[in-house]
C-alpha cells in the first residue's frame, strides 16, 4: 500500500511548535505501513520510513508560507496575498496529485482536496475546526463534491461535533468517520507537583479570537493576587499583553513537558475560535492537568463538566472555576480523570495510525469492488 500524505504544516526542527501533530501522525502511519509513507509538506526532520514528496522549490515555498502564518493567517492580515498563495498552493497540489504513483491520498484539511484529479484514487481527508468555516464560502461545497466524485472518500474529522454538518454536506458521496488524533506517550509520563503559588498556563496563538476574554476575565483573579498566569504562543495579531500576564512567546512541546505542565494548576483556554479538538488541551489532559475552558462545542466535546475540568460562559463562572480547580483534592481528582479519559478514548499516535490504516484498507477495498 503506497500512501501520499499532504500537509501545509510541519515543524522545521525539534523546537518548532508548528505542525508537530503532523510529524507524530506521519511517524506512526509510516511505522504501521509495510511500504512507509511519502509526505508532501514543508521541510523538516522526517521520522524513520517517511520520505519527502515535495520538490526543492515546493519545499522552499511551503516553508515561506508557514513562516508567514499560513493562508488562514494571511486571510486576516493580507487578503490579496492570501488569494495568490491559495492559487499557488492548489496548483502545486494539482501537480503532485496528478503525477503521484501512490495507491491512496491522505489529505490534511478539506481545502487541499479541491485540486484532486479525476483519477479515481481513494482519498482520506482529515478535517479540523477551521475547515468548517470553509464550507460556508460560496460554491465551496459544490467544488469539494466535484473533487470527491468518482472515488472512494473518507472524511475524518478529529472531533465528534463536526460529524453531522459534514454528513449533511457529503454523506451521499463519502463516508464521514471521526478519527481522534493520538497522544505522544511523553505526556502520559508526566508526574505533576503543582507549585504552592498557583501557576496557570494558557497555550495559544495570540489572536483576538483565540484569546477570547482571557485578559478581561482574568485580571481580577491574577493582578495583585497569589496566583500567576503564564501565556505561551506566537504573536499573530497586534495584541497588547497586560503587564500582570507573564508572556513567554512561542514554546516547544519539550519545554512544556519538562517544565510547565508538571508545575501548573491547570490549563486555561477561553477561545472563541472555530476549534476542532485542540491538541494542546488533549496533551494537557494526558499529563493530568484539569482544564478551565470557554463553553463551546469543541471544548464540551473534550471537557466533562466537573469531572475533567470546568466550562464557563461568563466572568463569574470563570472565577468560580479557577477557585474550584485550585482546591488540592478537586485538582487531583480532575487531573486523574482527565488522564484516564484521554488514555481510554484517544490512546497514542500508534492507536491513531491503526484507525487510519483500517480506513485505508476499506477505501482500497471499495475501489477494487467498485
Amino acid at each position: 500500500m503506497r500512501v501520499l500524505m499532504t500537509s501545509t504544516s510541519y515543524p522545521c526542527d525539534s523546537s518548532d511548535w508548528r505542525g508537530t501533530f503532523i510529524r507524530n501522525m506521519a511517524a506512526a502511519i509510516a511505522h504501521a505501513l509495510d511500504t512507509g509513507l511519502d509526505l508532501w509538506a514543508p521541510p523538516g526532520e522526517l521520522p524513520a520510513r517517511v520520505r519527502p514528496a515535495a520538490t526543492a522549490q515546493e519545499s522552499t515555498w511551503l516553508h515561506t508560507l508557514m513562516q508567514q502564518g499560513g493562508i488562514a493567517h494571511l486571510l486576516r492580515v493580507r487578503k490579496a496575498h492570501a488569494a495568490l498563495a491559495a492559487v499557488r498552493l492548489l496548483l502545486a497540489l494539482r501537480r503532485v496529485y496528478a503525477h503521484s504513483q501512490h495507491d491512496l491520498y491522505h489529505i490534511n484539511w478539506l481545502q487541499c482536496a479541491l485540486p484532486l484529479p479525476a483519477n479515481q484514487k481513494p482519498a482520506l481527508i482529515t478535517v479540523l475546526g477551521n475547515d468548517m468555516k470553509l464550507l460556508r464560502l460560496p460554491l465551496m461545497r459544490r467544488m469539494l463534491r466535484r473533487a470527491m466524485r468518482g472515488r472512494a472518500v473518507a472524511i475524518c474529522p478529529n472531533a465528534d461535533w463536526m460529524v453531522q454538518p459534514l454528513r449533511d454536506a457529503f454523506a451521499d458521496i463519502a463516508q464521514v468517520t471521526p478519527v481522534p488524533f493520538g497522544i505522544d506517550p511523553r505526556w502520559y509520563a508526566i508526574r505533576r507537583a503543582p507549585d504552592a503559588r498557583p501557576q496557570w498556563i494558557a497555550v495559544t496563538r495570540l489572536t483576538a479570537d483565540k484569546l477570547g476574554p482571557l485578559f478581561e476575565w482574568s485580571e481580577p483573579l491574577f493582578r495583585n493576587a497569589p496566583r500567576e498566569l503564564h501565556l505561551f504562543g506566537p504573536m499573530q495579531e497586534k495584541i497588547a499583553v497586560p503587564e500582570w500576564v507573564q508572556y513567554h512567546g512561542a514554546i516547544s512541546p519539550e519545554q512544556l513537558a519538562a517544565h510547565w505542565f508538571p508545575r501548573a494548576q491547570g490549563l486555561i483556554t477561553l477561545s472563541r475560535h472555530a476549534e476542532g479538538r485542540p491538541q494542546v488541551m488533549l496533551e494537557a489532559m494526558a499529563a493530568g492537568l484539569p482544564i478551565v475552558a470557554s463553553r463551546m462545542p469543541a471544548h464540551a466535546d473534550i471537557v466533562s463538566e466537573g469531572v475533567t475540568g470546568v466550562l464557563c460562559a461568563s466572568a463569574m463562572e470563570y472565577a468560580r472555576a479557577v477557585v474550584t480547580v485550585e482546591d488540592a483534592e478537586a485538582n487531583r481528582r480532575m487531573g486523574a480523570a482527565a488522564r484516564e479519559w484521554i488514555s481510554r478514548e484517544l490512546g497514542t499516535w500508534d492507536d491513531c495510525a491503526t484507525r487510519y490504516v483500517r480506513i485505508y484498507r476499506q477505501l482500497l477495498g471499495e475501489r477494487e469492488h467498485g
